[in-house]
């Protein structure tokens, strides 16, 4: 049996700030927007070519067993990939986001990241990897699965 990542609830203090925050200056696209269920509103965004979401809502947390609720900020490691590090930082800044400049680790593929901050504090970063140019991961996880 197969088990997908496909939606990460991300804790935020003020949903339309985030949904405005991801839609407009990270370029996430808005898949729902709406009253899920009475008294529980969700908005679920997915970055451009990704098979994971994720979801900011009022009551996710209630929904979960945990003993303990994220605070909006607490999530630090978030990570993005893209093929072209140069490409994205261009169309980042040029959408208003406030984002590190990339950095080179080692010339090694999958080396090379930037950084961002949401407005709560949640802390991301985009790491450049190539390969994905050529190796899309949907095509790679397609044949994966068809072997």
């Amino acid at each position: 049996m197969d088990f997908t990542l496909e939606v990460i609830p991300l804790p935020v203090s003020d949903i339309d700030r985030a949904r405005d925050f991801y839609r407009d200056k990270v370029g996430f696209h808005v898949d729902i927007d709406q009253e899920v269920m009475p008294g529980m509103r969700i908005v679920q965004l997915t970055p451009p070519g990704s098979g994971c979401s994720i979801a900011l809502g009022d009551s996710i947390w209630d929904m979960t067993k945990g003993e303990t609720t994220p605070e909006p900020g607490s999530y630090q490691g978030l990570q993005l990939c893209v093929a072209d590090i140069k490409a994205a930082h261009a169309e980042l800044t040029e959408r208003g986001l406030d984002i590190s400049e990339p950095v080179q680790y080692t010339p090694d593929d999958g080396a090379t990241f930037m950084y961002f901050t949401d407005p709560d504090g949640n802390g991301w970063s985009i790491q450049e990897y190539r390969r994905r140019a050529t190796e899309p991961l949907h095509e790679l996880l397609s044949k994966q699965a068809s072997s």
